[in-house]
């Protein structure tokens, strides 16, 4: 068989395998993607020992870094829910006359989400999203896509969230480059994509109340809170730290001890661990918790990570093995002959990724093994851009493959039918508008 046809063949079929075992035997994600990984490995006539050993260097490597960035992130979240940080930031926006609550909502998500996985932000903020509704008297799909969506898109762009993380690192991009012109592109594509989206079609957009088996489900009272400025400080904290050390790659000499520090500080790992003892004080200690209660919570809040820790795992053992199978190259060889702006086939291949596999995650890091080859192609395109493709790209399709799909359909009290006109639509919406906006960033950065 041709070289490029075998590629191509490999390659879809081993994401069929994929979202084949995962839908039809509701296999896990992280087995069905070591799954994947020998089939390639094999079909490429990989050495088994040479397979086994990728397989391990994948998941070693990519977990290496990833691990302790995902632990302190989730310490991180976990203090934001127990202190009721998040409501404090969604009742203060609520008191401004010029924000709807479809923007507030937009805001919140995207401040909190931050230091969240977009599942876990979801579960915390929707409580946020109730009590609006019936203060508001607003339908709560207006406020749960634009939360929704809000999360999505700062969950594929803007690091320290893992995947962002890990295409920014893999493809040497500036960190903080993509955290600012990932907010940016973040906030604009989720304020199209969600409020916006909603108002066109408001006449349209059915009536929905909290559902029955939520109504219970209360919002803490402000004087319970933690103040805003702790709050924001809190959130804030490690992405300041991580600016840090693109100041000091753009101002200092790299053989000076005031680069090395800022270097230090600025590392996302040394980042998160101060930003998760100052969370611990702040929004902990502060507050009256006793250090038994901080153990307590952090132990509970591990328990929720090993799930992403081992489908991150298995999602880095997979891009290893498409590349040392050769599998990557020789895509990237087809790709560049196919004369595709690389902005577009970064967003396409992992939009396409994400709605076939289901994972935003497993998306973003399977596009930059299959992207990552080529770019030295199109040395015009800084790394920058490419990883905001690959993150605008994840942000769409997000259909009953994916476990938030299901998630945003039960907390709405909706159908299958409303979720896929009303949440899909508006993911890709925000994710077309970030493509949009990643091509205009392509001209300054």
């Amino acid at each position: 068989m041709d070289q490029s046809l075998l590629t191509l063949f490999v390659l879809i079929s081993s994401i069929l395998l994929i979202v084949f075992t995962i839908i039809k035997f509701k296999l896990h994600p992280f087995l069905a993607l070591l799954l994947s990984s020998f089939y390639v490995g094999i079909i490429m006539q990989v050495n088994p020992l040479e397979l086994l050993k990728g397989i391990e260097n994948g998941i070693g490597g990519t977990l290496g870094f990833l691990a302790s960035i995902i632990g302190l992130g989730t310490i991180l979240g976990k203090m934001l829910e127990v202190s009721g940080a998040a409501e404090k930031i969604g009742i203060t926006l609520l008191k401004s006359k010029f924000l709807s609550p479809g923007v507030i909502m937009v805001i919140v998500g995207l401040i909190c989400g931050i230091t969240l996985f977009v599942e876990v932000g979801v579960v915390l903020l929707i409580p946020l999203a109730f009590s609006i509704a019936k203060k508001t008297n607003t339908s709560l799909l207006n406020l749960a896509i634009p939360l929704c969506t809000a999360l999505m898109a700062v969950h594929c762009i803007v690091p320290p969230h893992p995947a962002a993380l890990y295409v920014a690192n893999h493809l040497k991009a500036d960190l903080g480059t993509v955290i600012l012109a990932g907010l940016f592109v973040g906030l604009i594509a989720s304020l199209v994509g969600g409020p916006m989206f909603l108002k066109m079609i408001k006449n349209k957009v059915p009536f929905k109340e909290v559902p029955a088996e939520f109504s219970d489900i209360k919002v803490r009272e402000e004087s319970e809170l933690p103040s805003l400025g702790s709050t924001l400080f809190v959130i804030f904290l490690p992405i300041a730290l991580m600016l840090i050390k693109t100041v000091a790659e753009l101002n200092f000499d790299k053989e000076s001890s005031t680069y090395m520090l800022l270097e230090f500080l600025g590392n996302p790992i040394t980042a998160m661990f101060i930003a998760a003892f100052v969370a611990y004080y702040v929004l902990g200690i502060k507050r009256q918790m006793s250090m038994s209660d901080l153990l307590a919570h952090t132990e509970n809040c591990f328990g929720a990570i090993a799930n992403i820790l081992l489908i991150i795992g298995a999602g880095g053992a997979f891009n290893a093995v498409l590349v040392m199978s050769g599998v990557s190259e020789n895509l990237a060889a087809i790709l560049a002959n196919m004369h595709m702006h690389p902005i577009l086939l970064a967003w396409l291949v992992a939009i396409i990724l994400h709605a076939a596999v289901g994972s935003a995650t497993v998306a973003m890091m399977g596009a930059t093994a299959i992207v990552a080859p080529m770019l030295a192609m199109y040395p015009q395109i800084s790394p920058e851009i490419i990883a905001l493709a690959i993150g605008s790209g994840a942000i769409g399709c997000t259909i009953v493959t994916d476990s938030l799909f299901w998630l945003v359909k039960q907390y709405c009290g909706a159908t299958m039918n409303e979720i896929f006109k009303y949440y899909t639509s508006a993911t890709l919406i925000a994710s077309v508008v970030a493509l949009v906006i990643t091509f205009m960033l392509s001209f300054v950065m």
